[in-house]
């Protein structure tokens, strides 16, 4: 699958204009990471990409075809959505809430069939919360719900994942389940992904592309190492920040020390 935003802008009404001529593409099994200070329009800017929003000039492109030119459901069934594990759970089991996943793929008052509980049941198995498949989501933590909704987003067997901060609010450990969870599903199943992030050292982890939303409209899209720079962390952030890169075990690692404002 080829995902593709060319010169898209957009601003809400009254207001002025916050995203200016967004351009980005990301093909399967890529991982784009989209990186910016609180409310330069991070979230607006997924909603307008898949849609949920209109662009006010611009478009977006999926396999070649406008996105406007998909029927929902068709949509839908390329492109799954994972939100921040927050607000009201309700009372389902994690397997339910995974089973809602094949809700695009069933008629308007069609039950799930044999097929979709199996496909459902896999998603769970390949997130690794089988474990959790009969224990209420208003029981869980906030790691594991996150992982319960990437498991839903996965049983829709979309060809990309759009995930908004799914890191954000959950610890050392979690952070890392969920960062190694979205990484390994890009390389083994050929998904693709775009990931809202607040953090540059978890994008660098596992982005291959990423897009830098600066608060005065400009932006800057590319390979993560030409996107991610102590002089464009700088510019956005107004931190001062030492990238360190650095191998253990035979593997290398990069991270991001922030210093002093500037």
């Amino acid at each position: 699958m080829t995902f593709e935003v060319k010169n898209g802008c957009f601003g809400y009404s009254g207001y002025k204009q916050i995203l200016n001529n967004i351009n980005l593409t990301v093909d399967s099994g890529q991982v784009l990471c989209i990186l910016g200070p609180n409310g330069v329009g991070k979230t607006t800017m997924l909603k307008c990409m898949m849609g949920l929003l209109k662009w006010k000039s611009g478009k977006t492109i999926v396999d070649g075809r406008l996105l406007d030119s998909y029927d929902k459901r068709e949509l839908w069934k390329k492109i799954a959505y994972v939100p921040q594990a927050k607000g009201n759970a309700f009372g389902f089991t994690a397997f339910d809430m995974v089973l809602l996943g094949r809700s695009s793929h069933l008629g308007t008052f069609e039950q799930p069939r044999p097929e979709d509980k199996d496909i459902a049941l896999k998603a769970m198995e390949e997130t690794g919360i089988l474990w959790l498949k009969d224990k209420l989501c208003t029981e869980m933590s906030g790691g594991e719900l996150q992982m319960v909704l990437i498991a839903r987003a996965l049983a829709v067997e979309p060809q990309m994942l759009v995930f908004d901060e799914p890191e954000s609010n959950l610890d050392f450990k979690n952070q890392l389940i969920i960062l190694n969870t979205i990484s390994r599903l890009a390389k083994t199943k050929n998904i693709s992904a775009i990931v809202n992030t607040h953090y540059p050292a978890h994008a660098m982890k596992i982005g291959d592309k990423a897009l830098v939303l600066n608060k005065n409209g400009t932006s800057m899209s590319g390979r993560i190492d030409e996107v991610i720079t102590e002089e464009s962390l700088r510019n956005t952030f107004s931190v001062q920040v030492h990238i360190n890169k650095f191998n253990y075990h035979e593997k290398d690692y990069r991270d991001v020390v922030p210093l002093y404002l500037v």
